[in-house]
Formats: C-alpha cells, sequence, structure tokens
C-alpha cells in the first residue's frame, strides 16, 4: 500500500469517514478488495456518489490509461468489503454495463468534475462499480 493510502486511510479512520487533502471535501469510502494473484487483503480509498442503497465508484486510476490494482483484484474477487463513515459492510460489486455505466459516470462526474477531466485523458472507457448496501 502506498504511504498516500496510508496516510488516508488513517486519516478516514480517525475522522469518522472523513479525510483532508486530495480527498478534502469529497464523500469517500474505502474498498477492501483481495489480490488476483496475491489473495492478500488490499484497502484503497475512492470517492463515491450515492443513489438510494448504491455508491457508485469509477476506476478512474487519475485518467492513466490502465485500470488501477484494485479494480483487477475487485473483478477477479467481486466480494468486497466497504467501509463508509463509521460502517462497514459486505457486499458484491457489480460493474454494470453500457448505458447504464455511462449514466452513473454521469452522475458521479456531475458531482466530481475532475471524472469527466481523467475520462478525456484517456482512450479507455473508466469502469464504473455499484457497492450494494444490504
Amino acid at each position: 500500500m502506498s504511504d498516500f493510502n496510508k496516510k488516508v486511510i488513517q486519516e478516514f479512520r480517525a475522522n469518522q469517514g472523513i479525510a483532508g487533502g486530495f480527498f478534502e471535501g469529497m464523500d469517500l469510502l474505502l474498498v477492501h478488495t483481495t489480490g488476483a494473484k496475491s489473495g492478500k487483503l488490499r484497502i484503497n480509498p475512492t470517492a463515491y456518489y450515492q443513489q438510494g442503497n448504491e455508491y457508485i465508484i469509477a476506476a478512474s486510476n487519475g485518467g492513466a490509461d490502465n485500470h488501477p490494482d484494485w479494480y483487477r483484484n475487485l473483478v477477479a474477487n467481486p466480494n468486497v468489503i466497504v467501509e463508509v463513515g463509521t460502517e462497514t459492510f459486505a457486499t458484491l460489486a457489480e460493474v454494470p454495463k453500457e448505458p447504464e455505466r455511462s449514466e452513473l459516470f454521469g452522475k458521479l462526474a456531475g458531482k466530481y468534475p475532475q471524472f469527466a477531466e481523467y475520462e478525456a485523458k484517456t482512450e479507455r472507457k473508466i469502469p464504473v462499480i455499484k457497492l450494494v448496501k444490504g
């Protein structure tokens, strides 16, 4: 885990789900995945958009041309743990197909315009993931 992620995770947990710095002012959650190759637990912070009992996240990787490692882990092992605020729950991650993917990505980018910037920087279609609570 990068030092950046470690710091964000520590701050998130110390402040009941709120982080500053890069994530200041964003709704943030922690997604726990199982390594596709290693089988080890991985934890990554990501911004989300909430729609009812669904938490919508995107594997943007800052607009890089490759998917983030956590996304590959999630696809290989869709049973994940999610931390939101002070709650923790298990769920099955879903990767919606078109046209739902574009609709959900548009809502996420509407809340956080940097996601539209990330999509413009890359030729890949940034995956969207639904994490459904309960």
